[in-house]
């Protein structure tokens, strides 16, 4: 059975689709100063998840320009929209059947890259990317109100059908 933790992950993945759904190409390259971009902001979760999960939890890095682009502390540029989406979902795709094997015990261990044990653990890390997720999605909200953009996602969806609470096994 999945984790719960990744269970909350893809709910917050599927809201955080939610709340770029209809953008076009070009609103998703505007620049809101001093904020990034969305097409940016996506690019960056999908850098996290190669980070996190893919490097740390797997030692690959399936798309070393992501790595590059959209890594903390990166400039700000204005890729298009289909072009992160499209890493985005190359990204969580690769790391959806690790997370479908995550654990209690495995949540609670060290994350080990190239042999050396890692500062934290891979429960922290899936907890601090669903809370990174979060915080792009209420800017990436932010951004489009001040676009102008009408009717607009809600935030949060129907967590009581599509995550609700439940305790670890």
């Amino acid at each position: 059975m999945t984790h719960p933790m990744v269970d909350q992950l893809r709910f917050t993945r599927r809201e955080f689709m939610r709340g770029v759904a209809n953008l076009s190409d070009a609103d998703a390259r505007k620049r809101v100063q001093p904020m990034n971009c969305i097409s940016w902001n996506i690019g960056h979760l999908a850098w996290q998840e190669q980070r996190y999960f893919l490097y740390r939890g797997l030692g690959q890095i399936l798309l070393p320009a992501v790595q590059e682009q959209f890594a903390y502390g990166a400039p700000g540029s204005t890729p298009s929209l289909d072009e992160v989406l499209a890493a985005w979902g190359k990204i969580t795709a690769a790391v959806d059947p690790w997370l479908q094997e995550l654990t209690s015990e495995k949540l609670a261990q060290l994350y080990v890259v190239d042999g050396k044990q890692g500062g934290t653990t891979y429960g922290n890390l899936l907890q601090r990317t669903i809370y990174h997720y979060w915080y792009h999605n209420g800017e990436n909200m932010a951004i489009r109100q001040s676009l102008g953009h009408k009717d607009l996602a809600e935030f949060v969806g129907d967590i009581d059908a599509e995550a609700p609470y439940r305790p670890e096994i």
